[in-house]
Protein backbone atom coordinates (compact mmCIF):
# COMPACT_ATOMS: atom_id res chain seq x y z
CA UNK A 1 0.00 0.00 0.00
CA UNK A 2 1.41 3.36 -0.69
CA UNK A 3 0.13 6.34 1.99
CA UNK A 4 0.91 10.54 1.02
CA UNK A 5 0.59 12.61 3.62
CA UNK A 6 0.07 16.51 1.83
CA UNK A 7 -2.00 19.06 2.38
CA UNK A 8 -4.12 17.95 -0.95
CA UNK A 9 -6.87 15.83 -1.23
CA UNK A 10 -4.87 14.41 -4.00
CA UNK A 11 -4.19 11.09 -2.00
CA UNK A 12 -3.36 7.41 -3.13
CA UNK A 13 -4.30 4.90 -0.76
CA UNK A 14 -4.33 1.36 -2.58
CA UNK A 15 -4.46 -2.28 -0.68
CA UNK A 16 -3.94 -5.85 -2.23
CA UNK A 17 -7.80 -5.36 -2.80
CA UNK A 18 -9.11 -2.08 -2.36
CA UNK A 19 -7.53 1.20 -4.33
CA UNK A 20 -8.58 4.45 -2.76
CA UNK A 21 -7.31 6.55 -5.69
CA UNK A 22 -10.48 7.68 -6.29
CA UNK A 23 -12.70 7.65 -2.98
CA UNK A 24 -12.62 11.11 -1.57
CA UNK A 25 -10.76 11.12 2.06
CA UNK A 26 -13.26 12.30 5.11
CA UNK A 27 -10.32 11.94 7.67
CA UNK A 28 -7.09 13.88 8.58
CA UNK A 29 -4.80 12.75 11.40
CA UNK A 30 -2.69 15.38 12.68
CA UNK A 31 0.98 14.65 14.18
CA UNK A 32 3.58 15.75 16.43
CA UNK A 33 4.98 17.54 13.84
CA UNK A 34 1.80 19.05 12.31
CA UNK A 35 1.40 17.03 9.44
CA UNK A 36 -1.47 15.83 8.34
CA UNK A 37 -1.92 12.21 7.10
CA UNK A 38 -5.54 11.59 5.26
CA UNK A 39 -7.50 8.84 5.85
CA UNK A 40 -10.99 6.96 5.06
CA UNK A 41 -13.67 6.52 8.37
CA UNK A 42 -14.66 3.34 7.03
CA UNK A 43 -11.31 1.69 7.24
CA UNK A 44 -10.91 3.96 10.64
CA UNK A 45 -13.87 2.78 12.53
CA UNK A 46 -13.45 -0.48 11.87
CA UNK A 47 -9.62 -0.55 12.13
CA UNK A 48 -9.61 1.37 15.46
CA UNK A 49 -12.56 0.64 17.85
CA UNK A 50 -11.41 3.47 20.47
CA UNK A 51 -12.48 5.65 17.49
CA UNK A 52 -15.34 4.62 16.48
CA UNK A 53 -17.53 6.74 18.58
CA UNK A 54 -15.73 10.05 17.11
CA UNK A 55 -15.48 9.16 13.30
CA UNK A 56 -18.84 8.35 13.40
CA UNK A 57 -20.24 11.45 14.72
CA UNK A 58 -22.30 13.52 12.37
CA UNK A 59 -19.39 16.19 10.36
CA UNK A 60 -20.14 19.92 10.90
CA UNK A 61 -18.00 22.52 8.71
CA UNK A 62 -16.45 25.04 9.77
CA UNK A 63 -14.41 27.41 7.81
CA UNK A 64 -15.33 24.98 4.43
CA UNK A 65 -14.39 21.93 5.52
CA UNK A 66 -15.88 19.34 6.48
CA UNK A 67 -13.38 16.42 7.40
CA UNK A 68 -12.53 14.90 10.68
CA UNK A 69 -9.69 15.56 13.06
CA UNK A 70 -8.03 13.12 15.05
CA UNK A 71 -4.93 13.98 16.80
CA UNK A 72 -2.62 11.36 17.15
CA UNK A 73 0.82 13.03 19.12
CA UNK A 74 3.79 12.19 21.16
CA UNK A 75 5.15 10.24 18.46
CA UNK A 76 7.34 10.95 15.79
CA UNK A 77 5.30 11.50 11.88
CA UNK A 78 6.88 8.66 10.21
CA UNK A 79 5.74 6.31 13.30
CA UNK A 80 2.10 7.66 12.87
CA UNK A 81 2.18 7.36 9.06
CA UNK A 82 3.17 3.67 9.33
CA UNK A 83 1.17 2.76 11.90
CA UNK A 84 -2.38 4.70 9.62
CA UNK A 85 -0.67 2.28 6.58
CA UNK A 86 -0.75 -0.90 8.55
CA UNK A 87 -4.26 -0.26 9.41
CA UNK A 88 -5.01 -0.25 5.66
CA UNK A 89 -2.38 -3.16 4.91
CA UNK A 90 -1.39 -5.27 8.00
CA UNK A 91 2.12 -5.54 7.02
CA UNK A 92 5.54 -4.16 8.43
CA UNK A 93 9.16 -4.24 7.19
CA UNK A 94 12.48 -5.17 9.33
CA UNK A 95 13.48 -1.68 9.10
CA UNK A 96 10.31 0.18 10.36
CA UNK A 97 10.43 -2.42 13.02
CA UNK A 98 14.19 -1.85 14.52
CA UNK A 99 12.93 2.04 13.58
CA UNK A 100 9.51 2.66 15.14
CA UNK A 101 8.90 -1.01 17.20
CA UNK A 102 8.80 0.75 20.67
CA UNK A 103 6.22 4.13 18.89
CA UNK A 104 3.91 1.29 17.54
CA UNK A 105 3.73 -0.98 20.52
CA UNK A 106 2.42 2.48 22.51
CA UNK A 107 0.36 2.78 19.56
CA UNK A 108 -1.29 -0.50 19.21
CA UNK A 109 -1.87 -0.65 22.38
CA UNK A 110 -3.71 2.86 22.88
CA UNK A 111 -5.90 2.52 20.10
CA UNK A 112 -6.38 -1.35 20.72
CA UNK A 113 -4.84 -2.51 17.71
CA UNK A 114 -4.03 -6.15 18.84
CA UNK A 115 -2.53 -7.93 16.15
CA UNK A 116 0.25 -4.70 15.89
CA UNK A 117 0.63 -4.97 19.19
CA UNK A 118 1.39 -8.47 19.30
CA UNK A 119 3.68 -8.22 16.51
CA UNK A 120 5.14 -5.40 18.30
CA UNK A 121 5.44 -6.76 21.65
CA UNK A 122 7.38 -9.77 19.52
CA UNK A 123 9.56 -7.83 17.67
CA UNK A 124 10.72 -5.11 19.99
CA UNK A 125 11.86 -8.29 22.48
CA UNK A 126 14.01 -9.86 19.88
CA UNK A 127 15.77 -6.30 19.83
CA UNK A 128 16.01 -5.52 23.29
CA UNK A 129 19.14 -4.65 24.53
CA UNK A 130 21.06 -4.03 27.56
CA UNK A 131 21.17 0.08 27.15
CA UNK A 132 17.63 0.30 26.38
CA UNK A 133 16.24 -2.55 28.82
CA UNK A 134 15.15 -0.65 30.83
CA UNK A 135 13.08 2.33 28.72
CA UNK A 136 11.30 -1.44 27.22
CA UNK A 137 10.22 -3.05 30.71
CA UNK A 138 8.86 0.66 31.48
CA UNK A 139 6.95 1.09 28.32
CA UNK A 140 5.84 -2.87 28.20
CA UNK A 141 4.58 -2.21 32.05
CA UNK A 142 2.59 0.82 30.71
CA UNK A 143 1.61 -1.09 27.88
CA UNK A 144 0.30 -4.27 29.79
CA UNK A 145 2.79 -6.74 27.77
CA UNK A 146 3.88 -9.04 30.50
CA UNK A 147 5.88 -11.13 28.24
CA UNK A 148 7.89 -8.57 27.03
CA UNK A 149 8.20 -7.26 31.10
CA UNK A 150 9.61 -11.15 31.92
CA UNK A 151 11.86 -10.84 28.89
CA UNK A 152 13.46 -7.49 30.04
CA UNK A 153 13.72 -8.62 33.93
CA UNK A 154 15.25 -11.80 33.22
CA UNK A 155 17.79 -9.63 31.41
CA UNK A 156 18.57 -7.17 34.09
CA UNK A 157 18.60 -9.95 36.17
CA UNK A 158 21.46 -11.67 34.04
CA UNK A 159 23.49 -8.77 32.72
CA UNK A 160 22.61 -6.42 36.51
CA UNK A 161 26.28 -4.62 36.77
CA UNK A 162 26.13 -3.82 33.48
CA UNK A 163 22.47 -2.36 33.32
CA UNK A 164 23.08 -0.52 36.65
CA UNK A 165 25.91 1.65 34.48
CA UNK A 166 23.43 2.51 32.32
CA UNK A 167 21.22 6.17 31.94
CA UNK A 168 17.99 4.29 31.71
CA UNK A 169 19.03 2.59 35.34
CA UNK A 170 20.29 5.88 36.78
CA UNK A 171 16.92 7.51 35.26
CA UNK A 172 15.05 5.07 37.02
CA UNK A 173 16.75 5.16 40.67
CA UNK A 174 16.05 9.03 40.38
CA UNK A 175 12.12 8.94 39.50
CA UNK A 176 10.87 5.68 40.00
CA UNK A 177 11.46 3.87 43.00
CA UNK A 178 8.73 1.51 43.17
CA UNK A 179 9.86 0.18 39.45
CA UNK A 180 13.65 -0.49 41.18
CA UNK A 181 12.14 -2.16 44.07
CA UNK A 182 10.03 -4.64 41.94
CA UNK A 183 13.07 -5.25 39.75
CA UNK A 184 15.16 -6.30 42.92
CA UNK A 185 12.79 -8.10 44.21
CA UNK A 186 12.48 -10.01 41.19
CA UNK A 187 16.22 -10.57 41.36
CA UNK A 188 16.16 -11.98 44.55
CA UNK A 189 13.08 -13.95 43.87
CA UNK A 190 15.35 -15.48 41.07
CA UNK A 191 18.64 -16.04 43.24
CA UNK A 192 16.32 -17.67 45.97
CA UNK A 193 15.22 -20.00 43.58
CA UNK A 194 18.16 -20.91 42.03
CA UNK A 195 19.33 -21.81 45.13
CA UNK A 196 16.91 -23.96 45.87
CA UNK A 197 16.81 -26.01 42.75
CA UNK A 198 20.84 -26.48 43.23
CA UNK A 199 20.13 -28.08 47.10
CA UNK A 200 17.37 -30.07 45.38
CA UNK A 201 19.91 -31.51 42.58
CA UNK A 202 22.52 -31.75 45.58
CA UNK A 203 19.53 -33.80 47.77
CA UNK A 204 18.86 -35.85 45.05
CA UNK A 205 22.04 -36.77 44.52
CA UNK A 206 22.54 -37.79 47.68
CA UNK A 207 19.56 -39.93 47.37
CA UNK A 208 20.72 -41.94 44.26
CA UNK A 209 23.90 -42.46 45.63
CA UNK A 210 22.17 -43.59 49.47
CA UNK A 211 19.77 -45.52 46.89
CA UNK A 212 22.70 -47.79 45.08
CA UNK A 213 24.86 -47.83 48.19
CA UNK A 214 21.60 -49.85 49.17
CA UNK A 215 21.50 -52.01 46.04
CA UNK A 216 25.22 -52.50 46.52
CA UNK A 217 24.79 -54.21 50.39
CA UNK A 218 22.41 -56.44 48.52
CA UNK A 219 24.72 -57.32 45.96
CA UNK A 220 27.58 -57.97 48.09
CA UNK A 221 25.74 -59.84 51.14
CA UNK A 222 23.94 -61.98 47.89
CA UNK A 223 26.39 -62.72 45.42
CA UNK A 224 29.87 -61.57 46.44
CA UNK A 225 31.80 -59.32 44.51
CA UNK A 226 35.71 -58.85 44.38
CA UNK A 227 36.79 -58.60 48.21
CA UNK A 228 33.63 -59.80 50.10
CA UNK A 229 30.79 -62.35 49.80
CA UNK A 230 28.34 -64.64 51.65
CA UNK A 231 29.89 -67.57 53.81
CA UNK A 232 28.53 -69.87 51.00
CA UNK A 233 30.38 -68.36 48.37
CA UNK A 234 33.73 -67.71 50.04
CA UNK A 235 33.68 -71.39 51.37
CA UNK A 236 32.88 -72.78 47.53
CA UNK A 237 35.10 -70.45 45.89
CA UNK A 238 32.29 -69.11 43.71
CA UNK A 239 33.06 -65.20 44.43
CA UNK A 240 33.14 -62.87 42.04
CA UNK A 241 36.31 -61.41 40.10
CA UNK A 242 34.93 -58.93 37.81
CA UNK A 243 34.01 -55.45 39.42
CA UNK A 244 30.39 -54.86 38.92
CA UNK A 245 28.82 -52.20 37.09
CA UNK A 246 28.67 -50.15 40.30
CA UNK A 247 31.87 -50.83 41.01
CA UNK A 248 33.25 -46.98 43.08
CA UNK A 249 30.05 -47.45 45.28
CA UNK A 250 30.61 -51.29 45.34
CA UNK A 251 34.37 -51.09 46.19
CA UNK A 252 33.75 -48.68 49.09
CA UNK A 253 31.49 -50.59 50.62
CA UNK A 254 33.11 -53.35 50.88
CA UNK A 255 36.26 -51.88 52.39
CA UNK A 256 33.74 -50.19 55.23
CA UNK A 257 32.55 -54.31 55.55
CA UNK A 258 35.75 -55.38 56.15
CA UNK A 259 36.65 -52.86 58.57
CA UNK A 260 33.35 -53.54 60.30
CA UNK A 261 34.37 -57.13 60.87
CA UNK A 262 37.38 -56.34 62.30
CA UNK A 263 37.05 -52.67 64.18
CA UNK A 264 38.73 -52.75 67.59
CA UNK A 265 37.38 -49.60 68.57
CA UNK A 266 33.57 -50.65 67.55
CA UNK A 267 34.30 -53.72 70.10
CA UNK A 268 35.88 -51.60 73.06
CA UNK A 269 32.90 -49.16 72.37
CA UNK A 270 34.96 -46.17 71.97
CA UNK A 271 33.32 -45.70 68.94
CA UNK A 272 34.42 -45.21 65.63
CA UNK A 273 33.11 -42.59 62.70
CA UNK A 274 33.56 -45.39 59.88
CA UNK A 275 31.40 -48.43 62.11
CA UNK A 276 29.01 -45.47 62.76
CA UNK A 277 28.11 -45.16 58.90
CA UNK A 278 28.09 -48.86 58.38
CA UNK A 279 25.53 -48.86 61.17
CA UNK A 280 23.35 -46.01 59.40
CA UNK A 281 23.71 -48.04 56.04
CA UNK A 282 22.45 -50.91 57.81
CA UNK A 283 19.96 -49.16 59.50
CA UNK A 284 18.50 -47.60 56.28
CA UNK A 285 18.58 -50.58 54.75
CA UNK A 286 16.29 -52.65 57.01
CA UNK A 287 14.44 -49.31 57.08
CA UNK A 288 13.91 -50.06 53.11
CA UNK A 289 13.73 -53.89 52.96
CA UNK A 290 10.66 -55.39 52.64
CA UNK A 291 11.98 -58.85 52.55
CA UNK A 292 13.53 -59.22 55.80
CA UNK A 293 12.58 -62.91 56.47
CA UNK A 294 14.83 -63.82 53.59
CA UNK A 295 17.03 -61.17 53.72
CA UNK A 296 20.75 -61.92 53.90
CA UNK A 297 22.16 -58.63 54.91
CA UNK A 298 23.36 -58.69 58.28
CA UNK A 299 20.85 -57.55 61.13
CA UNK A 300 18.24 -56.32 58.65
CA UNK A 301 15.82 -58.51 60.49
CA UNK A 302 16.70 -58.24 64.33
CA UNK A 303 18.01 -55.31 65.72
CA UNK A 304 17.41 -52.37 63.90
CA UNK A 305 13.37 -53.18 63.30
CA UNK A 306 13.18 -53.14 67.05
CA UNK A 307 14.99 -50.22 67.72
CA UNK A 308 12.91 -48.53 65.36
CA UNK A 309 9.60 -49.35 67.17
CA UNK A 310 11.11 -48.46 70.43
CA UNK A 311 11.70 -44.91 69.00
CA UNK A 312 9.11 -44.03 66.72
CA UNK A 313 8.42 -40.72 69.13
CA UNK A 314 11.66 -39.49 69.04
CA UNK A 315 12.19 -36.52 66.76
CA UNK A 316 15.15 -37.56 65.06
CA UNK A 317 12.98 -40.72 63.55
CA UNK A 318 10.45 -38.10 61.88
CA UNK A 319 13.52 -36.66 59.84
CA UNK A 320 14.67 -40.80 59.40
CA UNK A 321 11.17 -41.41 57.90
CA UNK A 322 11.67 -38.65 55.64
CA UNK A 323 14.61 -39.65 54.71
CA UNK A 324 14.13 -43.48 54.61
CA UNK A 325 10.97 -42.05 52.13
CA UNK A 326 13.05 -40.45 49.92
CA UNK A 327 15.60 -43.36 49.16
CA UNK A 328 13.15 -45.46 48.60
CA UNK A 329 11.45 -43.04 46.24
CA UNK A 330 15.03 -43.15 44.63
CA UNK A 331 15.48 -46.66 44.70
CA UNK A 332 12.24 -47.13 42.64
CA UNK A 333 12.90 -44.67 39.81
CA UNK A 334 16.53 -46.15 39.48
CA UNK A 335 14.81 -49.58 39.08
CA UNK A 336 11.84 -48.10 36.46
CA UNK A 337 14.35 -46.42 34.67
CA UNK A 338 17.03 -49.95 34.41
CA UNK A 339 14.06 -51.43 33.61
CA UNK A 340 13.51 -49.46 31.04
CA UNK A 341 17.11 -49.01 29.02
CA UNK A 342 16.97 -52.89 29.48
CA UNK A 343 13.95 -53.44 27.75
CA UNK A 344 15.26 -50.64 24.89
CA UNK A 345 18.64 -52.62 24.75
CA UNK A 346 16.62 -55.82 24.59
CA UNK A 347 14.54 -54.24 21.61
CA UNK A 348 17.52 -52.80 19.98
CA UNK A 349 19.36 -56.32 19.52
CA UNK A 350 16.11 -57.81 18.60
CA UNK A 351 16.05 -55.56 15.69
CA UNK A 352 19.56 -56.52 14.96
CA UNK A 353 19.29 -60.27 14.77
CA UNK A 354 16.26 -59.41 12.91
CA UNK A 355 18.02 -56.94 10.32
CA UNK A 356 20.77 -59.56 10.19
CA UNK A 357 18.88 -62.05 9.39
CA UNK A 358 16.81 -60.42 6.48
CA UNK A 359 20.06 -60.19 5.02
CA UNK A 360 21.73 -63.71 5.04
CA UNK A 361 18.35 -64.67 3.56
CA UNK A 362 18.66 -61.71 0.83
CA UNK A 363 22.02 -63.14 0.38
CA UNK A 364 21.78 -66.92 0.64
Amino acid sequence: MAITATENDGVSLTTDKISYDLVETDVEIITSGRRRIPGHSGVLAVALPVLKNIIEKPRKSHGGSSKRVIKILGVPCDAVSVFIRFLYSPSLTEKEMESYGIHLLALSHVYMVTHLKQRCTKGVGERVTVENVVDVLQLARLCDAPGLCLKCMRLIHSKFKTVEQTEGWKFLQENDPFLELDILQFIDDAESRKKRRRRHRREQNLYMQLSEAMECIEHICTEGCTLVGPSSNLDNNKLKTGPCSAFSTCYGLQLLIRHFAVCKKRVDGKGCIRCKRMIQLLRLHSSICDQSESCRVPLCSRQFKQRGEKDKKMVEDTKWNVLVRRVASAKAMSSLSQSKKKKSEVLLKEEAEDFIRIRKTKFF
